[in-house]
C-alpha cells in the first residue's frame, strides 16, 4: 500500500517534538493498519445499513410493535422478582416463577388483558417469563458513570489562515490539495503539530486525521461561499 506524502511529513514533525511529547510509534504502519480497519468498518457499516433497511421494512409491515411492551408498573415488579431469583438454577427459577404468577394474579391478568386488547396474539405468560429470565435477571442495576469528554483541541487560527490562502490559490480536489499543502508548508505544519502535541493530542493517526479533516472542511466552506 502506497503511503500518502503527508503521512511522512506529519510523522517527521511529531518526531521533532520535545522528548516527553515525542511520538515513538510508526505512523506509516499505524496508517496502514488504520486503513485496513476502515475497510473492515466500511464493510460492516454496509451490512448494518442493509440490516436497518430490512428491519425498517419489517416494522413498516408490523406497525407499532412497540405497543406490545409491558407497562412500567409491571416491568418494575418483574424486575424485582428477577433480581431476587437472579442466581437461581433454572428449575428453581421456574418454580419460583409459578408461585410469583399465582401471588400476583391480578397484576398478571391485567397485563394479559391489556396486551390482548392491543392485538398481541402470542403467549403472553411465556413472554413475561422470558423477559424475567433472560433480560431483567441479567440487567445491571448499577448506573454507569458518564465518561468525561476530552477538552476540544482546535487548530490554530494562523494555521487556518494559511490553509485558506492555499485553498484560494489551488482549487484542486480536497485530497490532492491537502497533499500539496503539506509539501509546501512543512515548517508551518511542524509548528502546528508541536502545538497540538503540547495541548494533549499525541496520537499520530488522530492528529493526521484532524488536520486533514480540517483542510477538507475549510475547502467546502470556501467553495460554497
Amino acid at each position: 500500500m502506497k503511503n500518502e506524502p503527508n503521512i511522512d511529513i506529519i510523522h517527521n514533525a511529531m518526531e521533532g517534538s520535545n522528548d516527553n511529547l515525542c511520538i515513538t510509534s510508526d505512523i506509516i504502519n499505524c496508517d496502514r493498519a488504520n486503513n485496513d480497519r476502515l475497510d473492515t468498518f466500511s464493510n460492516a457499516a454496509e451490512d448494518i445499513k442493509l440490516y436497518k433497511e430490512s428491519d425498517r421494512k419489517y416494522n413498516d409491515n408490523n406497525v407499532n410493535i412497540f405497543r406490545y411492551k409491558f407497562t412500567q408498573i409491571f416491568m418494575d415488579e418483574l424486575y424485582k422478582f428477577s433480581k431476587v431469583h437472579q442466581y437461581d438454577h433454572r428449575h428453581d427459577f421456574k418454580e419460583a416463577w409459578k408461585i410469583w404468577v399465582e401471588e400476583n394474579n391480578d397484576l398478571v391478568d391485567s397485563e394479559v388483558r391489556r396486551l390482548t386488547n392491543l392485538g398481541y396474539d402470542g403467549d403472553i405468560i411465556d413472554k413475561m417469563f422470558k423477559s424475567a429470565r433472560y433480560y431483567f435477571r441479567k440487567k445491571s442495576s448499577e448506573k454507569k458513570e458518564p465518561q468525561k469528554r476530552r477538552d476540544y483541541i482546535g487548530v490554530n487560527k494562523e494555521f487556518l489562515d494559511i490553509m485558506d490562502q492555499h485553498i484560494h490559490s489551488n482549487m484542486n480536489k480536497p485530497s490532492e490539495g491537502f497533499d500539496d499543502f503539506c509539501k509546501i508548508n512543512i515548517e508551518v505544519l511542524k509548528e502546528e503539530v508541536n502545538r497540538l502535541c503540547k495541548c494533549g493530542l499525541t496520537d499520530p493517526v488522530e492528529m493526521k486525521n484532524k488536520i486533514k479533516k480540517t483542510y477538507k472542511n475549510r475547502y467546502f466552506i470556501l467553495v460554497n461561499k
